[in-house]
């Protein structure tokens, strides 16, 4: 579920060393866009469900996360696979583009 909260102590653990790939959310409660996209990612997690691992990081409160990844614009939807960003999807985009980027990164 995409409930998940992913904060800078539980990142290492939770993205870095999870077997399953990882969509990581890079948002911010004030970012109208986050908004927008947040329940389009909540669909996707419940549709991947066991294949993909979806969690969201408030960029606020997590600086050392955000900034360990270079992100500078939110939402930053980042999908890890062994442990590394293999795709990076930045701004309010369509669900079919979302998943798009998911399939891809889960084909590979």
């Amino acid at each position: 579920m995409a409930d998940k909260t992913f904060t800078d102590q539980t990142f290492e653990d939770e993205v870095i060393k999870n077997e399953q790939p990882v969509l990581v959310d890079f948002w911010a409660p004030w970012c109208a866009p986050c908004r927008i996209v947040s329940p389009i990612i909540e669909e996707l997690a419940k549709e991947y469900e066991g294949k993909l691992k979806v969690g969201k990081l408030n960029v606020d409160e997590n600086p050392n996360s955000a900034s360990r990844f270079g992100i500078m614009s939110i939402p930053s939807i980042l999908i890890f696979k062994n442990g590394e960003p293999v795709k990076t999807m930045i701004g309010a985009q369509s669900r079919e583009n979302f998943k798009k980027g998911i399939d891809e990164i889960l084909a590979s």
